[in-house]
């Protein structure tokens, strides 16, 4: 009688599903918020690589149509022009090189490289390093490479580390012949 009873007791136990939704709820809703902002993270995070992945398009394209000398001016004025165009909270970083292939050579060499935002212009051997980025040209040819760099910061700690977005980006020049540098007087 006495197992009879417990026996009882436990089916019972068993087959009562009050509160069970509670329960639930209780255990699902914090993984239903993580995912919330991990979903959101993420987003965030392609976001504003697609941003700053536009923002090097736009500057190499504004580079490539231009005919007139590029300055310190205008040099500045384009790494304002990212930072806007990035909504950038941090300081961002940007190197413009003009690449031209030498074929007596074999190799590429650069005409001139300038950046703003503390990283080092490239030198001509840096340049012929990065063969393996650039595009077959012909002899003379000249390329425009834009580099950016902007700090991205994750709104939330879910798996993604603040990190460098690293863009390279290069275009040809469009209605002159080469992009030339003038150091401002």
């Amino acid at each position: 009688m006495l197992l009879n009873r417990l026996v009882a007791t436990l089916r019972n136990f068993r087959d009562d599903s009050r509160g069970t939704i509670t329960v639930e709820a209780v255990i699902a809703a914090p993984l239903v918020v993580w995912m919330t902002v991990a979903c959101y993270a993420f987003f965030d995070g392609y976001r504003q690589a697609s941003l700053n992945v536009k923002a090097a398009y736009t500057i190499g394209d504004l580079l490539s149509r231009e005919t007139n000398y590029v300055t310190n001016d205008y040099l500045s004025s384009t790494h304002e022009l990212f930072d806007l165009m990035t909504r950038s909270r941090s300081a961002s970083k940007l190197r413009v090189t003009v690449v031209r292939w030498n074929e007596s050579r074999n190799r590429y060499e650069r005409d001139w490289s300038k950046s703003r935002g503390g990283v080092p212009e490239l030198t001509s051997t840096q340049v012929s390093n990065m063969a393996d980025r650039l595009p077959v040209m012909q002899n003379n040819e000249r390329l425009i490479v834009v580099e950016t760099w902007a700090r991205f910061y994750p709104p939330f700690k879910v798996g993604i580390e603040e990190q460098d977005l690293y863009n390279f980006v290069f275009t040809r020049p469009r209605f002159a012949p080469q992009l030339l540098w003038k150091d401002s007087a």
